[in-house]
């Protein structure tokens, strides 16, 4: 595999190594423990996410197939990419490996991504800024500054929320992969 600057993939080797549903799975069982993996509860935990099984319903035959993939073609891409040290045996992630999340800004399927939620949040403090410049909005009640308080507290509000599912929904930040 090419690789850019410093002897790391580039963009699109990035995302040809993320596009793999089970090497996706692999680096997020590595991120979860934090530690050296055996290539066999590495197969095992691969293999009960794809088929949405718990670990102790599988079958032999099922492990070994994930097993047999992992070991021979999926954890020797990563390991060219050095994304993870592999001996036959146990695997760890590298500092490169940390880089990936860059690349995994996970939007679950019932929310707006952050960039349109944003935007539209810049919007309506625009659209309050605007009203209180041209006197559209009664001051009486709310003063200025209590409505440019507003805005900057959903603001605040926000990123908050958006750092903690971030953290939350990042590769190897929950118990099963998203």
């Amino acid at each position: 595999m090419a690789t850019a600057d410093e002897g790391r993939p580039d963009r699109g080797e990035i995302f040809d190594l993320l596009s793999n549903q089970r090497r996706r799975y692999a680096i997020h069982y590595c991120k979860r423990e934090d530690e050296p993996v055996t290539l066999g509860d590495l197969a095992e935990h691969v293999a009960a996410w794809e088929l949405d099984k718990d670990v102790e319903e599988l079958t032999s035959a099922e492990r070994k197939r994930v097993y047999t993939s992992l070991q021979q073609n999926h954890l020797p891409t990563l390991e060219r990419a050095n994304m993870i040290a592999f001996d036959d045996r146990t695997i760890e992630l590298t500092e490169e490996a940390a880089d990936l999340d860059v690349y995994l800004d996970i939007v679950p399927g019932d929310s707006v991504p952050w960039g349109t939620y944003y935007l539209g949040l810049a919007a309506v403090g625009l659209v309050v800024m605007g009203g209180l410049w041209l006197e559209w909005i009664p001051t009486e009640t709310i003063p200025e500054l209590g409505w440019a308080t507003l805005v900057v507290a959903l603001f605040g509000v926000s990123a908050v929320v958006h750092v903690w599912q971030n953290r939350r929904l990042k590769l190897g930040g929950t118990e099963r992969p998203r």
